[in-house]
């Protein structure tokens, strides 16, 4: 695979990404990979920065689907495994990418939109 990033900078992005979920969860969190996205012509890097943002969007919608369960009090254990999948994931991502720079980490199970 071709790259233009040297492994360092790779390893930082990448890791960058998928570490933004811990910002906050609100724009910005989502618009580093998008920053990244737009500015790095790394293809790993953009395919971390693509998963990144995909695995935003889908804890997004399912914080939502949980919230609206939680009303009528079914969603409270979807409340607390996301709450774990939200902290654990992400982890991995950046695990894999500061010791697997070459490949880019796939959330499993989520639905890619980019």
């Amino acid at each position: 695979m071709y790259s233009t990033e040297d492994t360092g900078t790779r390893k930082l992005l990448s890791a960058l990404s998928h570490g933004s979920i811990f910002f906050n969860t609100l724009i910005l969190a989502v618009g580093v990979p998008i920053a990244i996205l737009l500015i790095s012509k790394d293809s790993v890097i953009k395919e971390s920065a693509k998963e990144a943002i995909n695995f935003h969007i889908n804890m997004w919608f399912w914080w939502a689907v949980a919230g609206v369960l939680a009303w009528i009090l079914i969603g409270i254990p979807l409340l607390f495994v996301l709450g774990i999948v939200n902290f654990v994931m992400p982890i991995f991502g950046i695990v894999h990418s500061l010791t697997k720079p070459n490949t880019a980490f796939r959330y499993p199970l989520i639905l890619r939109l980019f």
